[in-house]
């Protein structure tokens, strides 16, 4: 077995975790490779995806932002990833950094793996952009902004309206995520569904909203110009939107398999890392 660390460079903790990884992982007669990655930098990096093409497995080290950068590589690759946690939350991590003698059943191929449904943002129109999300898609006011209203369709059918500083889509993966923040539901990361979330919507009848993955939803902002909406993906990027341009989310072509030592895994960090905040 050949295994890529992605390794958050920008943290102490996670080269010295790095480390003892490396260690017990070819002790336990896995070849190794390192890659360190730049959390400022929100840029490919060169050589990364052909890293992940050349391994078996990715393992991040660092926190839930490191996994989402790896994700993106990973899903495109068909790589099981390993998350090792040494940030605050660490929620998509399986592993704790004082829990590294599991690689070892890594190793030995003693594990499952989780398939998380990831979301697929297109935006057609001046900005032409595409991009995968294990998370969710995020489109929010510009700085400064009024708020701004959203019409939603599900299968190009209206579903809701309303004005606020913004909407999530999110994954069940991304439900524990920026939409638990801002009023949404979790979901087990087993359902085939995107939620919903409004933020700060300005009405008392704006639930959030779970629709099928075989749904296409469509967000409008047309009274808008450039400047005024902002579309990010995992947190990554921020793509101006135009009253002309066309957003669409849907289930993307990739899925993204997370290795997991417990059947319970998303409910054990519910458990442990959520409860009591």
């Amino acid at each position: 077995m050949k295994v890529l660390l992605v390794v958050n460079a920008a943290k102490e903790a996670a080269l010295r975790c790095a480390e003892q990884a490396q260690q017990m992982l070819r002790a336990a007669g896995a070849g190794c490779a390192v890659f360190h990655t730049d959390p400022s930098c929100t840029a490919p990096q060169c050589g990364e995806e052909a890293a992940v093409q050349d391994c078996d497995v990715v393992v991040t080290i660092g926190g839930d932002g490191t996994l989402l950068h790896a994700a993106a590589y990973a899903a495109r690759c068909d790589k099981p990833v390993l998350g090792i946690n040494v940030g605050r939350v660490g929620f998509l991590a399986t592993v704790e950094e004082t829990e590294l003698q599991l690689l070892a059943k890594l190793v030995k191929n003693e594990y499952t793996l989780d398939e998380r449904l990831m979301l697929c943002a297109r935006v057609d129109g001046a900005a032409h952009y595409r991009s995968d999300a294990l998370n969710d898609v995020v489109i929010s006011k510009g700085v400064g902004t009024n708020t701004i209203r959203f019409d939603i369709y599900c299968d190009d059918i209206l579903v809701n309206s309303y004005r606020g500083d913004g909407v999530i889509l999110a994954t069940p993966t991304g439900s524990t995520a920026y939409s638990l923040s801002a009023g949404g539901p979790i979901l087990d990361a087993r359902i085939d569904g995107i939620l919903v979330t409004p933020i700060c919507a300005h009405s008392l009848n704006t639930p959030p909203m779970v629709f099928s993955a075989r749904r296409s939803l469509r967000v409008v902002t047309a009274e808008y110009g450039a400047g005024q909406a902002y579309l990010s993906s995992d947190g990554r990027d921020s793509v101006p939107l135009g009253a002309s341009d066309n957003i669409t989310i849907g289930r993307s072509d990739y899925h993204l398999s997370l290795v997991s030592f417990c059947e319970a895994d998303q409910f054990r960090a519910i458990d442990k890392k959520l409860k009591g905040r």
